[in-house]
């Protein structure tokens, strides 16, 4: 045996050993955080409080504080895990490595329709604001890789990335235009376009649970095709694959999970962007193991960017989305750099 293939063997075998006790690791950060998340906010509670609100007891301010907290937690959880498996899967089946819901104009097109429906419609149930953002950010999907496939070369990573870019710019102009007029909604509007999870309750995030749900579930059957798509799609063809079904549904599924979690935290950036690279710097490339790792990675970016809006703003609250958007910027100028954008 060569000696190139005893150290790929070497390899795997500490892969398969590190990803199992990586993924508890992340898990336990994960835990660490939702306390931290549940203990720390703008009034100090004690940790009899703390106990007796997770027994449902409301008698103190801390205690009613900690419970208001509680829904908050779960949300963040819920909503960063599905916006770091919507990045790793767009960044999976475009195969580009600046994929993002945010980069690509996925939250912009949701964003633009929940509005509309609100000036436009007077939608009042966040359930329509859900359907709404779904249709916007598949419409808005579908729009870019059309317009990114048209000339030569069809569809390239940078020619993906500036058309959502593109596509960004202009449905910001287009929502702040339909703002504007509507000094009713306008202030509710902008507080929600900045994105965060305050004011977090379980009815509302029952009611964007099921679309989820179904995005998670969806990515577990994708997880493997993808990898087979990472081969290249005449190669995942003659592998038995079919490709285009296999787009489809990776797509929907990234579209359900950053739609619904839009339309109940707004526009959150950079956490499908940041969290399947750092996974793959971890586990490698394997969707198997990538995917599960972007949702806890996801869940903590997001409640840790949370915890620090609460403390380094107090007594107010610094909003997650402006807090992810310090951490991903200048990620995103990394990976660009390293990526040496005339390659992509």
């Amino acid at each position: 045996m060569s000696s190139s293939s005893l150290i790929r063997n070497k390899k795997a075998s500490q892969s398969l050993i590190f990803r199992p006790i990586g993924m508890i690791s992340m898990i336990v950060i994960l835990m660490v955080l939702c306390f931290l998340s549940i203990a720390i906010g703008t009034r100090d509670v004690s940790w009899i409080e703390i106990v007796g609100a997770l027994q449902g007891k409301m008698e103190t301010m801390g205690e009613a504080s900690v419970a208001m907290r509680i829904p908050r937690t779960a949300l963040a959880i819920i909503a960063g895990g599905a916006l770091g498996l919507s990045g790793a899967i767009m960044q999976s089946v475009s195969r580009n490595p600046l994929a993002d819901p945010g980069i690509l104009g996925v939250n912009a097109g949701a964003v633009f329709f929940v509005v509309v429906g609100l000036a436009w419609f007077e939608m009042s149930q966040l359930q329509d604001y859900v359907w709404m953002a779904i249709l916007g950010a598949g419409a808005t999907a579908a729009f870019v890789y059309i317009i990114s496939s048209l000339g030569r070369g069809g569809s390239t990573p940078l020619k993906f990335a500036l058309s959502g870019a593109a596509t960004t710019a202009a449905l910001s102009c287009f929502t702040i235009a339909v703002v504007l007029p509507r000094n009713d909604i306008a202030g509710g509007a902008r507080s929600w376009q900045i994105g965060g999870v305050g004011g977090a309750t379980f009815d509302s995030i029952q009611l964007v649970l099921p679309f989820i749900a179904i995005g998670f579930i969806i990515s577990v059957f994708v997880a493997r095709k993808l990898n087979s798509l990472a081969l290249g799609d005449d190669l995942a063809a003659g592998l038995g694959e079919n490709v285009l079904w296999t787009k489809i549904s990776a797509w929907l599924a990234a579209i359900l999970l950053c739609g619904a979690t839009t339309a109940i935290c707004g526009p959150i950036g950079f956490v499908g962007l940041v969290i399947p690279h750092l996974s793959r710097l971890l586990i490698g490339v394997d969707n198997r193991w990538l995917l599960p790792f972007s949702v806890v990675g996801g869940a903590s970016l997001l409640l840790a960017a949370d915890i620090v809006g609460r403390i380094i703003s107090r007594p107010s609250e610094l909003s997650v989305g402006i807090v992810t958007a310090f951490i991903g910027a200048p990620f995103f100028i990394w990976i660009v750099r390293r990526q040496r954008v005339k390659e992509l």
